[in-house]
């Protein structure tokens, strides 16, 4: 019997929920017809402290459109939202009911008063995402709080509604919430349409990557193996206008690639590696190349070196790396990326069975470098190492950045709310900080420290892939050397894989962390600023 009919057939995976759709107008938010849901801003008053709560002597502000709103309904909404507890801190909300509807909107059932705190740019994002919970299950919903900041709101008060919104289910009842249909901005300060229109195309670029990038960590793996996740990546070719190509078992085999091959041998689904490249519009010959690199193991039972039964049950979202790079590419164009990107992703499961590596065996890498496998569950080095190489031997690349979550040491350093970053280049790191901390997605830069080299000394190949020492350092250090001396970053996104609870933008489950951060910095004007200077 052929491994390949040896694969139950796939499942279906059933239809899931969109995000918003989001208009913008210049009507006054009391004119407005047909939304069901206004939502007013709510601003800490002199003496309150917008970012933790705490008490303060005067009341609370509230923000564009309150006034004529409120002598709409005949409604004290200063004394309301004072009776309420409110003093303007991120994260407060209070309902208030309007059942007879207003005299020009005979559909508006409720107003949401909104705590925005300090009007940040991330205060803006949590207080959108804090609304999206709230109106879920509505129609429509107007709000004026992108107009707290012209420059950076309508990008912040999307991706929060749109994150806050996010949900999967495959449950055989239709899903318990659905995001409110569509929102609308309202208020925001005079300036020309096209400013408008292309944040507001850049933000749902923004929230749109991170959302397919969760979506895709979240499926489960009865459906997501190495086969589906190259044909997700087809339709993003397709659907973004970019190339693609997909190398399948005996092409990997052909072509060397031993990292992928050996991780994914065990598996009854063969391993693939996916190729996308984006141009950006007038690229030439000299237009610089970067490369992204998204580990894609699309379930890890961490093979012979198998995992602990309740170290398995997230391993759905070990291809987070791969599904950030898939879905930062989809968003490239839209946020106007000016150098070309290619995306590579090593996607393999690693499996248990009588064809799987073992402890001891050495892969051979892509260029020729060696690997003694002493820890089977350290995969996801292996096949990004073959993709680094093929990257440097290849592709002239003048930059190269991997993402993965790839050790348990970066969630004991860091936590469940900052992804590590280690960089051989000081400026492409402070591009990647900066970018991390726009977005929303922060990143704290852990060292390359050569001190370290010798463990991952093997008596029978180039290098050890499950040394002793500390663990994100140690996959740093093995992934190094790959990559030459060009400018190259490591993200280990392995602390924030996962998200324990409900939190602002974040939902709980697989975060998608990553791909707002990447989309940031390659949507800058020059992203490759000082970089190998």
């Amino acid at each position: 019997m052929s491994r390949a009919s040896r694969v139950p057939s796939a499942p279906s995976l059933p239809s899931q929920v969109s995000p918003p759709q989001v208009a913008l107008t210049r009507v006054p938010l009391h004119a407005l017809v047909g939304v069901d849901v206004v939502a007013l801003p709510v601003l800490p008053g002199d003496g309150v402290d917008g970012a933790d709560g705490a008490d303060g002597a005067d009341a609370p502000l509230l923000g564009p459109g309150a006034a004529a709103l409120a002598e709409v309904l005949d409604l004290d909404l200063v004394a309301i939202a004072e009776a309420g507890g409110l003093t303007g801190a991120v994260g407060e909300s209070l309902v208030v009911p309007v059942p007879l509807g207003a005299p020009e909107n005979a559909d508006l059932r409720a107003v949401v008063l909104l705590g925005v705190g300090a009007q940040t740019p991330t205060d803006l994002r949590r207080a959108a995402a804090t609304l999206a919970r709230v109106v879920r299950d509505r129609d429509a919903v107007a709000t004026t709080i992108a107009s707290l900041d012209p420059e950076h709101g309508i990008e912040a008060v999307v991706v929060g509604l749109m994150l806050g919104s996010f949900a999967f289910t495959w449950r055989s009842r239709p899903p318990e919430h659905v995001p409110v249909r569509s929102v609308v901005l309202a208020g925001l300060p005079e300036r020309t349409a096209d400013l408008d229109t292309a944040a507001l195309d850049r933000a749902l670029a923004l929230g749109g990557a991170a959302w397919r990038a969760r979506t895709l960590a979240t499926v489960p793996s009865n459906l997501k193996n190495p086969a589906w996740l190259a044909a997700r990546a087809e339709e993003i070719a397709e659907e973004a206008g970019l190339t693609c190509r997909v190398w399948d078992d005996e092409q990997l085999r052909a072509d060397g690639f031993g990292g992928i091959i050996g991780v994914g041998q065990g598996s009854a689904t063969p391993p693939r590696l996916i190729r996308l490249d984006y141009s950006p519009p007038g690229a030439t010959r000299k237009t610089p190349t970067v490369v992204l690199v998204g580990k894609g193991i699309t379930f890890d039972t961490g093979g012979i070196s198998i995992k602990p039964a309740q170290g398995m049950v997230a391993m759905k979202r070990d291809m987070t790396g791969g599904a950030v790079v898939l879905s930062a590419m989809a968003a490239l164009g839209a946020v106007g990326c000016p150098v070309r990107v290619v995306g590579l992703v090593p996607a393999a499961e690693n499996a248990v069975s009588g064809s799987a590596t073992r402890p001891g065996d050495v892969l051979r890498h892509y260029g020729g470098r060696t690997s003694e496998v002493t820890n089977t569950d350290a995969e996801g080095r292996l096949v990004l190492g073959d993709a680094l190489a093929y990257a440097v031997a290849e592709l002239d690349p003048t930059v190269v950045v991997d993402v993965a979550t790839l050790t348990g040491g970066a969630k004991v350093a860091l936590g469940q709310q900052v992804g590590a970053l280690f960089a051989n280049d000081d400026a492409l790191a402070d591009l990647l900080l900066d970018a991390g901390t726009t977005a929303g997605e922060p990143f704290w830069r852990l060292p390359l420290f050569a001190g370290y080299e010798e463990k991952l000394a093997s008596k029978v190949a180039d290098a050890d892939n499950g040394p002793s020492g500390p663990g994100a350092i140690m996959a740093a250090l093995f992934l190094q050397h790959f990559v030459g001396g060009l400018p190259w970053a490591h993200l280990d996104i392995a602390s924030v894989g996962d998200v324990p609870d409900d939190r602002y933008e974040w939902t709980e489950g697989p975060s998608g962390f990553g791909a707002r951060a990447l989309l940031t910095w390659l949507g800058s004007p020059d992203p490759l600023a000082g970089v190998g200077a």
